[in-house]
């Protein structure tokens, strides 16, 4: 019992980590027919987690609808909100299975169109404010590296409006090459950050030095 819980699953992030991995520098149409198959294989994996993920979350929402908890109506419009949009995936203005010929239409786009949408947009003017907030801590000039910090977010958000080319002709510009200069050049550097992070947990899942997935905080 001890090892289908523990190693094999270790054996199998191995084994299925070298493969995805050697397959890559291999240039052989075996190789190239394995990672095809591995691909496939991969979207299979997806699918099924989609369902557990679906699962996961449909029990969250159950748990708190049960308790009453605070927000639990929040909840329960969950429920009909995948009930509802599952029925009109399926089943598209009467026309049978959603099918590209009635894509553009039914009440599957309807929902999305006008209550998905809008609600994206008001959660993200809602985090305008939350940004706003944090912006205003972060650049108080205490140190030297925060008012440069704030001298060149003044002069990109001024720069991008048209209040700016008014106040001086070529601050546009000037915010222009700040984004695409030192900001780019700090955003490649997060980025080679991220990246190097996410070939090191590859290979701590891999060789079996991290184990978190397994359960148990392991």
């Amino acid at each position: 019992m001890l090892f289908l819980r523990r190693s094999l699953p270790l054996i199998i992030a191995f084994a299925v980590g070298m493969i995805g991995i050697l397959v890559y520098y291999i240039p052989h149409s075996g190789a190239q027919a394995l990672e095809q198959e591995l691909t496939t294989w991969y979207r299979i994996v997806a699918a099924f987690a989609l369902l557990l993920g679906i699962y996961s979350l449909m029990r969250l929402h159950w748990n708190r609808v049960q308790r009453q908890q605070s927000g639990w109506g929040y909840s329960f419009l969950v429920f009909v909100g995948f009930v509802l949009m599952s029925i009109f995936a399926t089943y598209n203005d009467g026309q049978g299975p959603l099918n590209p010929q009635v894509i553009d239409s039914g009440p599957f786009v309807w929902m999305f169109k006008y209550v998905q949408v809008p609600a994206d947009a008001t959660m993200f003017s809602i985090l305008a404010f939350f940004i706003a907030s944090a912006a205003y801590r972060t650049f108080r000039a205490r140190t030297p590296e925060a008012a440069i910090l704030l001298v060149s977010a003044i002069i990109v958000m001024i720069g991008r409006v048209p209040i700016g080319e008014a106040i001086y002709h070529a601050l546009p510009e000037i915010a222009q090459w700040m984004m695409d200069v030192p900001n780019l050049a700090a955003k490649r550097g997060i980025l080679l950050g991220v990246s190097l992070g996410a070939v090191a947990t590859a290979l701590r899942i891999i060789f079996g030095i991290e184990r978190s997935y397994l359960g148990g905080g392991e």
